[in-house]
Formats: structure tokens, sequence, C-alpha cells
């Protein structure tokens, strides 16, 4: 596990997680898509609360 949802599987290969609540924020654009972005950008686990809390504006 690392940071921004990315994760290695036993194999050696890195994938990247990507919450729907993220694609969805970001489809949106401007001031709302730049909040929750910037909270997943701190996150090393994946909170999806709090990318959500980022969307609204809290």
């Amino acid at each position: 596990e690392s940071e921004c949802g990315w994760c290695k599987d036993k194999w050696g290969i890195s994938w990247q997680i990507t919450p729907r609540v993220l694609l969805d924020a970001m489809a949106k654009g401007g001031d709302v898509a730049k909040r929750a972005f910037t909270a997943m950008m701190t996150m090393g686990k994946i909170d999806v609360a709090k990318i959500e809390a980022a969307v609204r504006g809290n």
C-alpha cells in the first residue's frame, strides 16, 4: 500500500484503486474536482468518507 490508492500485488504489478466518488467528482470539474483530488492525494489508505466530505466542501 502506498499513497493515492496505489498498491502492488504478489507478482509485483502496481495497480491504482480509484473510488467511484472520485471519478464522479472529477467529472463535475471546477472546485469540486479540485477538493476531491486534493483530499485523495493526502491519503495512504483511501477514505471514501473524507473524499465525500471534500466534495461537499467540508
